[in-house]
């Protein structure tokens, strides 16, 4: 043992430095190169069997502010089978609190051991979409000193968006949808299995409401879905507020990088989602201040007969006109209906 570590963790580390300096060396000879699948997944197992410790007690102590976030994120994880053994996730990190936040709770998951399982593994990943004045050197920094595991792509969609976004509109469709790709594509490479991103509570209730006053939809934010291309997406944060994110971000100093495209139309208005955070706000004097967790709590407590969905209560066996029992699966509806 060499000041109280194991002398095989000492050794990792050396050989860990030493593949720093030489990928270091390497690049500043020949210029970044494509990341590779090959390398990537040894790197994570490398960082996790280096930091992760024996027991929990060997973990530091929480703050007040880290209880409630991971009791949330546990609670989602085990409700959707967010985490499963086995699992090599792919956690995009934009350098933004909420995906920052995501990637530090995942690894108190992991160092406390909070889940019934251990054989899981994450490794973060951040797009440099080449923006002016972005610098991610400080964000892999902070995932160093953090033991956790990173992958920097870099991929210039700053100019295709500024290029290709009509006047007046906002950029953060085209924005979105080129990232996720690339994103898609970088969690494939990795060979990860999952890709998980930092969407919380406030999110998927700024798109519900999004949907209905934009769309006419009653749609929000699933916690996990399968994409096109057979991408397993998972949201962790669900369940989590975007008041108490903001709060451990302050309090962690978590690295920010300010995004010159999110929020804002071209002329600087306020967007569609920004006005969603804004009619959100005027609802938190409802219900005791409560106004959000309900809104969450209902996303999760629907009730098909009394929508106005004829469809919807056809393919729950309901009688399109009346809502009455027609079929077997009618009645499962009705029973789930009166329990809750």
């Amino acid at each position: 043992r060499i000041r109280g570590q194991p002398m095989s963790a000492v050794l990792l580390q050396i050989c860990l430095g030493l593949s720093a300096c030489v990928h270091a060396l390497h690049v500043a000879a020949t210029g970044p190169t494509p990341f590779s699948s090959a390398h990537i997944p040894y790197r994570l197992h490398a960082l996790q069997l280096q930091s992760v410790p024996s027991s929990r007690s060997q973990a530091p102590a929480p703050s007040a502010l880290e209880w409630p976030l991971l009791r949330s994120l546990r609670q989602c994880i085990n409700d959707f089978e967010l985490v499963q053994p086995g699992d090599k996730i792919a956690v995009a990190v934009s350098g933004g609190k909420d995906s920052s936040t995501l990637a530090y709770l995942l690894r108190q998951l992991k160092l406390r051991r909070l889940l019934p399982f251990d054989d899981w593994g994450f490794v973060t990943v951040h797009l440099d979409q080449v923006q002016p004045g972005h610098d991610p050197s400080t964000l892999a920094t902070w995932l160093s000193t953090q033991g956790i595991a990173f992958e920097l792509l870099r991929e210039d969609t700053y100019s295709v968006v500024t290029e290709k976004t009509a006047a007046g509109k906002s950029y953060c469709a085209l924005c979105s949808r080129l990232r996720r790709g690339i994103l898609y594509s970088a969690a494939e490479q990795l060979g990860c299995n999952k890709l998980a991103l930092g969407h919380h509570r406030d999110d998927a209730l700024e798109t519900l409401l999004l949907n209905m006053c934009h769309q006419g939809q009653l749609k929000a934010m699933p916690a996990r879905y399968v994409s096109a291309r057979g991408v397993d997406v998972i949201r962790p944060l669900m369940y989590c507020a975007e008041g108490d994110i903001e709060a451990l971000a302050r309090e962690q100093s978590f690295p920010i990088l300010p995004c010159n495209l999110c929020g804002s139309q071209p002329d600087g208005t306020p967007g569609q989602r920004q006005q969603m955070k804004l009619l959100l706000s005027a609802l938190d004097t409802v219900g005791d201040g409560k106004a959000r967790q309900n809104m969450l709590r209902a996303l999760s407590d629907v009730r098909p007969t009394h929508l106005l969905d004829c469809s919807l209560r056809v393919a729950c066996g309901l009688d399109s006109a009346t809502g009455e029992v027609l079929h077997e699966r009618g009645r499962v509806v009705a029973h789930y209906e009166e329990r809750h």
